[in-house]
């Protein structure tokens, strides 16, 4: 399969984001602040101690393992998926790991379904699919995301908001509607209005989940999703980055608004992702997760459902 941007027309719009880059460098803009954060994280990579070797757990029924940031590994009894799948050491060349991941790719089964959220390279990697390619069974994009992926041994399909593609064994994934981007190089946002991002639902074996993968506030789509299904048993959403929040409030919830996220989806769990992996914001290490167990208790939500992993932590949520 072969796609517009493949080869040199990728190498050239990388190039033209570091020119970019070098242009905003000399604004004093915010994306300086950023910049400047990431270049000092350089050389601070983080290990994780006793990664599992064995991920797929028997005796689950649904188990979700935190491999870092949007990159989830999920098992529904004999299923396995994967959202928005980063093993590369930085993101766009800028923005180094923080914490290594928290699986050894060799130590990955065979993926059914692996699932992209958008085109930006912290939830897309091209390296990153690259070196899971030979696990991976089926792979989903949003609408419009075909273009920027290059030449891959497995089938690859866009599947728009609202529609459902049925994978054997009658796994059941839905695109569904989000608030948030789909550009890439951020030179192309004029021509991506409302393509290119999606969260999605995972239906097997009468167990739901939902993968937020990165979205503002959204309380239309969460209600729409929620009446379409009114079971969801897992919700993956991100809460970071927070600031600065007039900036990130565009296309980003927080704490606060994921838990409203969690709420208007009628979800029975939730964990938190997308937070203290990369460098994307003016947060202060650790404070999404300091600010979610402040949100929590303000707004009583038991604490069995709210479910922070650490970076390779595994979770069995519904045993045999």
């Amino acid at each position: 399969m072969h796609h517009d941007f493949a080869g040199a027309s990728v190498l050239m719009m990388r190039r033209l984001v570091w020119v970019v880059w070098l242009a905003l460098l000399s604004t004093g803009c915010i994306a300086t602040q950023f910049l400047s954060r990431n270049l000092a994280a350089f050389g601070q990579l983080r290990t994780v101690a006793h990664k599992i070797e064995n991920p797929v757990r028997p005796e689950a029924r649904l188990a979700v393992l935190w491999v870092g940031h949007a990159t989830v590994l999920i098992q529904i009894d004999d299923k396995i998926l994967l959202t928005d799948p980063v093993w590369t050491r930085t993101v766009g060349q800028i923005s180094p790991r923080l914490v290594e991941p928290g699986i050894e790719v060799r130590h990955l089964p065979p993926l059914d379904a692996v699932l992209i959220s958008h085109m930006h390279f912290d939830h897309l990697s091209l390296g990153s699919l690259e070196m899971i390619e030979d696990k991976v069974r089926w792979l989903g994009m949003p609408e419009g995301g075909l273009v920027y992926l290059t030449d891959f041994s497995f089938p690859a399909h866009e599947v728009p908001w609202w529609q459902t593609r049925v994978l054997p064994g009658d796994l059941k994934v839905t695109a569904v509607a989000v608030r948030h981007n789909g550009w890439r190089y951020g030179l192309d946002h004029a021509w991506r209005e409302g393509i290119g991002y999606a969260a999605w639902v995972i239906e097997y074996h009468g167990i739901t989940v939902y993968f937020g993968g990165d979205s503002a506030l959204a309380e239309d789509a969460y209600r729409e999703t929620a009446r379409r299904f009114p079971t969801i048993d897992l919700a993956l959403l991100p809460i970071a980055p927070i600031h600065p929040r007039g900036f990130m409030k565009r296309v980003h919830t927080d704490p606060w608004e994921a838990l409203t996220a969690f709420e208007k989806l009628g979800a029975t769990w939730m964990v938190p992702i997308h937070f203290d992996t990369f460098i994307n914001s003016l947060d202060e290490p650790g404070e999404p997760t300091r600010v979610l167990e402040q949100a929590v208790k303000q707004n009583r939500i038991a604490e069995n459902r709210v479910h922070r992993l650490a970076i390779g932590e595994q979770k069995v949520l519904i045993s045999r």
